[in-house]
Order: structure tokens, then sequence, then C-alpha cells
């Protein structure tokens, strides 16, 4: 794939934003929990240790002590943030606690236990069902009726930046060798802090109890090996080899001007999916899609059939649990146009996929609560050969 030069506006990660991210410390030892300010890392151990932030499980390799600590926590924690990062009397312990966003290696933010990934998208499901099944309807029976998905490998979960290796795998019979058809998903993941009980179902009123925030996701698909594999129980192996996403993670309360109804809200849906259109969990977020320095695909996530809230219920309809640090995504995002499709499978039709030291960037950006733009991050990979 050949290079360009058209590229997004970088909105700044403002106040509004504050993400929450783990890297080392460039001046003390171990891993640090991070927020990001415009284009420098604040240390939240160093804000605690001069005094302008509350004491916390601040020097941690993962967020998932914060996370356990639950919705109150978060919300004080923010804002008692914001309260300092904007207190200009502050800013020589802000200044103390900062490095450049070049000065640190950011980590793979949560230790993810589950990870699951869904089938959201109606526009996405259906180019894929004209491409897969021609002269068969594009959605299967169930599509509409809940959220389709599938249990992922936690352990493959890699942070942006991570290099993602050609997989090997069958691709027909008595066929083995490396992928020759490498794709990029583009997705949204969202990041559970609070757990829930074994038998227990989360309803879509709880949601914003259980869920932290949200991370961009690329779900990198080997689609020759996953056409040979998937049938009868689904995607395995030319899923499972990585999935990337983005260092910083976004609290649901930065995305609160973002909220709207999902394109399920006026369907008729069993009662624990039926969406009160009052207290939507729909999300207007604009993505985009950047291979080799060139936007291909602009995908709005405004456009999703099923919200992040009906995924969380229906994930736990059944009694199973969440623990801090799960991790679910709402499959490939697509929109109507051409130009919003969320992989190369839809975008070319089968014909054109990766190329080895091809480098996939995902963006996103949202409305904060005053309606101006945030940046919500990016996720990158490079594709490595597989000789």
């Amino acid at each position: 794939m050949t290079a360009g030069t058209d590229v997004d506006p970088a909105y700044a990660f403002t106040p509004a934003t504050l993400p929450y991210g783990v890297a080392p410390s460039p001046r003390f030892d171990g891993p640090r929990v991070m927020t990001r300010l415009g284009g420098r890392a604040i240390d939240l151990a160093a804000l605690a240790d001069g005094g302008a932030l509350p004491a916390g499980p601040w020097r941690a390799a993962t967020l998932n002590p914060f996370l356990e600590s639950g919705p109150e926590q978060w919300r004080a924690v923010r804002a008692a943030l914001q309260a300092v990062l904007t207190d200009e009397t502050l800013e020589t312990a802000v200044d103390a606690a900062a490095y450049r966003i070049d000065e640190v290696t950011m980590l793979l933010p949560v230790a993810v236990g589950d990870y699951v990934d869904f089938y959201a998208s109606e526009h996405h499901a259906s180019n894929v069902g004209r491409l897969l099944r021609p002269g068969q309807p594009p959605l299967l029976p169930n599509w509409h009726h809940l959220p389709v998905g599938y249990h992922g490998r936690s352990g493959t979960v890699v942070v942006s930046g991570t290099p993602v290796c050609r997989p090997r795998g069958q691709l027909g019979p008595d066929l083995f060798g490396p992928t020759q058809r490498l794709d990029v998903e583009v997705e949204v993941g969202f990041v559970v802090g609070s757990a829930s009980a074994l038998g227990e179902p989360v309803a879509l009123d709880d949601f914003a109890d259980h869920v932290f925030g949200l991370v961009l996701v690329n779900d990198w698909s080997a689609r020759d090996i996953q056409a040979w594999e998937y049938q009868p129980l689904g995607p395995f192996l030319g899923k499972s080899f990585a999935t990337s996403i983005s260092p910083w993670v976004v609290p649901l309360d930065a995305l609160a001007g973002s909220r709207r109804p999902a394109g399920s809200c006026s369907a008729e849906l069993l009662p624990y999916l039926r969406e009160r259109e009052s207290e939507p969990w729909g999300l207007d977020l604009s993505l985009s899609l950047t291979i080799n320095g060139e936007v291909l695909t602009r995908p709005p996530f405004a456009s999703m059939f099923w919200s992040p809230a009906q995924m969380l219920a229906h994930l736990t309809v059944n009694g199973a649990s969440v623990r801090a640090g799960d991790l679910f995504a709402s499959g490939t995002v697509s929109g109507p146009g051409a130009d919003e499709v969320g992989s190369l499978l839809e975008l070319h039709r089968g014909e054109t996929f990766l190329d080895d030291g091809d480098e996939v960037v995902i963006s996103g950006w949202a409305r904060g609560a005053d309606g101006t733009a945030i940046s919500i991050g990016d996720v990158r990979g490079v594709v490595l050969p597989n000789d």
C-alpha cells in the first residue's frame, strides 16, 4: 500500500479528557499511573507525593488496583485532577510531575483477564454477509435480536506500538504458511472497572457502575486462516495472534457530551436489551484508519446498532461475571458510506490486504461536555514478515 499525505487534525488531550495510562518513570524506579495533558504525561504518584493529589495506587504496573476502587473513587480522582491541572497556583507542582510524551514508553494499561469481541455494526455485518454469502440475506436471523460476539484470547492483547508478526496457519486443505490476507479492524473497546458477581447479570442502567472507560482497538485478522477454520464455531486462530489497544484509557465521564441513542433503541427487543431513549449509551465518536500516512476511511461509531451497555448486558445475562481489567470490543465499526468502512475486506472487496512493513494507525475523537472535540488517542502497529 502506498503512503499519502492526508492526515486528520491532532486534537490535544485537554482537561476534559484526562485519560489514564501506565509507564515507567524516567526519574524514579518502577512503573507509575499517569494521565495525559497535551503533549505531557503527568505522574500521579509524584503529584500525590507533593500533596497536590490524594494518595492512591499510583505506583502500579497496571490500572487494575485503581479500577477496583469503584466509580465513586474514579469520579473523585477525576475531579481532583481537573482542579489541580487547571489551578495556576499549582503549575510548579504539575511541572515537577510532568514528562514530555516522548520521554515515556507506555505499557499495556490493564491486565486483561477476559476479552470478548462483538459484531455490533449492522453496516459491517451486512457488508461482510454480502461478500461471503452472495445471493443470501446478508444478516443471519439472530442478528437484530442479540449482540453477536465471541470470546477472544486475552494473552495476545498488546499495547499500541507493539509490532505484529504476520501469522502462520492453515490456509486450506494441505496448505500452510503466512497469511496472505492480513487485515485490520477498526474497533472501540470498553474496560471493566468494578467486578460483578457470578450469577448476577449487569443491567443496562448499571453500565457506568461497572465500565471505567474506553480504548481504541485494532483486531488484526488473517482472513484466509479465518475463512478456512471458522465453520462451525467461529473465529479462532485467524483472530487470536494479536489485538492492539491504545495506551490511554479514556473515562466514560469524559464522553458525556457524546452519548446518543444506538441504532437498536427503537427495535422490538427483549427487556434486558431495551434501552430508554432518555438514557442512551450509544456514542458519537469519530474514527479514522490511516495506513502509511494515508487516511483511508473515517468510520462513525454513531452508526453502531448495538450500544456498549447492551453488549455488557448480553455478555452477563447468563450469569457470567466480569472483573476489573476485562475488555470487550465493539467489533468492526463501519458506516453507510464507502469511505466509512472499518476493514480492508470491505474497502477493497477482498482484493487488497496489508503488506509487510505497513504501519496502521487508528485514531479517534469525541465531543466533550462543552461540545468541543477531544482526543481519545490512537493505536498503532507495524506488520513484520514471517519468513
